[in-house]
């Protein structure tokens, strides 16, 4: 499954409202570290079916991530029901992603 690429706009319809897990990347691209994470996620939207792989460009998109408190990126939130179920900030290999899920 591709990943979904996230804005204000779209975040209640593709997120809060989704009937599957929701892994949420929150990235820019001036980030070092976003980018050695990107691929990795990349890669588990693709593995996973059971699950929907979101990114949000935190330049593009100041207000989601002022609402769910990214304060360093990248950082990655589970979301269950439209609710937070887990968190990440920083670098982490794909096993350590897994294990949020």
């Amino acid at each position: 499954m591709a990943v979904t690429v996230i804005t204000n706009q779209n975040f209640e319809t593709e997120v809060t409202a989704s009937d599957k897990t929701v892994l949420i990347d929150f990235w820019a691209s001036w980030c070092g570290p976003c980018r050695m994470l990107s691929p990795i996620v990349d890669e588990i939207a693709e593995e996973r079916a059971d699950i929907k792989v979101c990114k949000v460009n935190v330049d593009e998109e100041p207000e989601l991530a002022g609402r769910f408190g990214v304060m360093s990126i990248p950082t990655l939130i589970v979301l269950v029901g439209g609710e937070v179920k887990n968190k990440s900030v920083g670098v982490i290999p794909k096993d350590k992603i897994l294990e949020l899920l």
